[in-house]
């Protein structure tokens, strides 16, 4: 037993060493890193030109997703209950509003949203589906909602507490 131990020991002791590459100097990574960097600086990836970075200087003139509520609480439901709601926002900034994608936190919340683009002073929709099959006790779902909006990604929010299998008290026999 000792034996096979300690040849178990030292070979992954060898293996150990035998992966560590000590021919090539420090500095081939760093440039190599270095290089990748500056490329990545001088040509910035746009994946949608109607979306607007984080890091721009806030645009007066850029829409603003206003919600009425950014949380909604579905209370007590039952295991395996589908339960929506419906967030509506109003576009309070000065150009039309478009939602480029929401994303939810879980698969199982499913967001439906206003594809249209909405004029300033109008009113949208986002619909939150939770579907509660498979999860027990308490529940909170985040939709990320990214659009041409200042910031860009917007978050609202949904909870519920879903009951045990025996929401009426424990069963005794």
């Amino acid at each position: 037993m000792k034996r096979t131990f300690l040849s178990a020991f030292l070979l992954s002791g060898v293996l150990l060493m035998g992966s560590c590459n000590q021919d090539k100097p420090a500095e081939v990574g760093v440039e190599g890193m270095n290089a990748a960097a500056n490329e990545a600086a001088a040509n910035p990836t746009v994946d949608n030109p109607n979306v607007a970075s984080d890091t721009e200087a806030p645009n007066p003139n850029a829409p603003v997703m206003t919600f009425a509520e950014n949380e909604f609480d579905f209370g007590d439901i039952k295991p395996g209950a589908i339960v929506k709601h419906t967030f509506t926002f109003t576009n309070t900034g000065k150009s039309p509003l478009l939602i480029e994608n929401a994303i939810a936190s879980c698969g199982c919340t499913t967001p439906n949203w206003t594809k249209d683009p909405i004029a300033p002073g109008a009113k949208g929709t986002i619909d939150v589906q939770f579907n509660s099959q498979g999860k027990s006790g308490i529940q909170n779902k985040e939709i990320s909602i990214q659009g041409n909006t200042q910031p860009s990604i917007t978050k609202i929010s949904i909870r519920t507490n879903i009951l045990p299998d025996g929401a009426n008290g424990p069963v005794r026999k």
